[in-house]
């Protein structure tokens, strides 16, 4: 088992990571030892690497998309305003600001489930207040991942019901029935755990103050320059202006598409073409709004695609079917023993794929009957299997939660992706997780 493809690959993936190597160049590597260990030639480990980057082409779309977006709300001057009604608010609240922006990120899993979008329109115009307040970034990283992970394990609205709905269908499959009801209750203490470990992150492990090099009031403005009518992206204009309109609208339109099509691109593009085409933006500067969003989230993008291509291999190869049959000979009759190994698999096989909505049919087909063979209850079943799926997801390097928190977070150059998000949500998230996971199923 400690030799299997997947828990090699994930471990160079993360000294790799650890030690500072680029997130791409990390995750190539770990694929070609994925590769070879299982047997393949490197020609055709990267062929199905390069076959498998379409997984997360419409992701990798739509965050180019909404870096565009983010570009041309940057610009028109709104995220300045919103910038100085809150100010007064949050002055010296640094708890309170943090635990807002957990509450903020939680509605965009939910009640308005647009995911990461909001994340690079809102975060870096509010930068440098956090630079006022000496705020560390890595509190602001760990709320933001809070809210886009327990939300969608414990409430099934928006992509909750999606995350729930797999684990319904793939419990159903191997013949253990449970409600759609039952499973918030199952992921409730594994969620309670996430919590303690947010309240351990803003009030104890990131109180200190930490200081950052000076910069514009508006970052995202200040990196794309003025609007084309003049207007400053830091919003100096004392009224409203018909873009700021215009912009507001294409907003809603993006919000409205995204609820009622559940696509970031078909989402983003729609309000790039609502502001292009009600003259927020001129058509001329379209090349510019481009590269200001490749420049934003391109890396980003291109990662989440590489992660796919990982992700290919690691499933091509069988590893992470080996992974999961070979732990099952440790357990024998110990229920105990059946939970830390599951919730061990679990980790390994997240952190790797990166994503807790693709792991959980994965580690469904084995946990299932091994769960029933052991003698655990459906809920107890579904707190497994929920915990096991998300809980490599908040510190992998290749995990939309951990991405999206990044990309807003580092747009001047001070947020380091691995020792800033991966490694803080790690602790505070995944440990927890580890043990809410392994107590949920002993009790239920």
């Amino acid at each position: 088992m400690l030799l299997n493809p997947v828990v090699v690959s994930v471990l160079v993936l993360a000294a790799l990571s650890l030690a500072r190597v680029n997130v791409i160049v990390a995750l190539l590597i770990a694929t070609l030892v994925a590769g070879l260990l299982a047997g393949l030639t490197p020609d055709e480990t990267v062929t199905i690497l390069v076959d498998g980057l379409g997984g997360q082409g419409e992701t990798a779309l739509s965050y180019i998309l909404l870096g565009i977006l983010s570009v041309m709300v940057a610009r028109s001057g709104i995220t300045g305003k919103l910038i100085r009604r809150i100010l007064p608010l949050i002055s010296g609240r640094r708890a309170m600001t943090l635990f807002g922006i957990a509450g903020l990120a939680c509605l965009s899993q939910n009640i308005v489930p647009v995911h990461i979008a909001f994340i690079p329109i809102l975060i870096p115009p509010l930068l440098s207040v956090f630079n006022r307040m000496r705020m560390d970034r890595r509190a602001v990283a760990t709320a933001l991942t809070f809210g886009l992970k327990a939300p969608y394990m414990l409430i099934p609205l928006g992509f909750g019901l999606i995350f729930q709905n797999i684990i319904l269908d793939e419990m159903a499959k191997y013949g253990m029935d449970v409600e759609l009801g039952q499973i918030s209750l199952a992921m409730a203490i594994p969620v309670a755990s996430m919590v303690i470990g947010l309240v351990i992150a803003i009030l104890f492990s990131y109180r200190r103050a930490r200081e950052y090099r000076d910069a514009a009031p508006d970052l995202t403005a200040f990196a794309f320059g003025p609007s084309h009518d003049g207007a400053e992206g830091s919003g100096h204009e004392s009224g409203w202006t018909r873009q700021h309109v215009v912009v507001l609208i294409g907003l809603a339109v993006t919000l409205v598409l995204q609820i009622a099509f559940g696509s970031l691109v078909i989402a983003a593009l729609g309000g790039i073409l609502v502001i292009f085409v009600f003259r927020g933006e001129r058509w001329r500067t379209s090349d510019e709004l481009a590269h200001g969003g490749v420049t934003m989230m391109g890396t980003i993008a291109f990662i989440m695609l590489v992660a796919s291509g990982y992700s290919s291999v690691l499933s091509e190869t069988g590893a992470v079917d080996e992974l999961v049959t070979s732990a099952t000979g440790w357990i024998g009759d110990s229920r105990l023993l059946a939970a830390v190994v599951m919730m061990v698999v679990g980790l390994l096989v997240t952190m790797g794929i990166g994503s807790s909505f693709g792991t959980v049919p994965i580690l469904a087909a084995i946990f299932v009957p091994l769960c029933a063979a052991v003698g655990f209850s459906p809920l107890a079943t579904a707190a497994l299997v929920g915990a096991a799926g998300a809980i490599g997801d908040a510190g992998s390097p290749a995990s939309d939660s951990t991405l999206g928190p990044t990309s807003g977070l580092n747009v001047d150059g001070q947020h380091h992706h691995i020792w800033d998000t991966c490694v803080p949500t790690f602790l505070h998230f995944n440990i927890p997780l580890f043990f809410g996971g392994i107590i949920a199923a002993l009790v239920l």
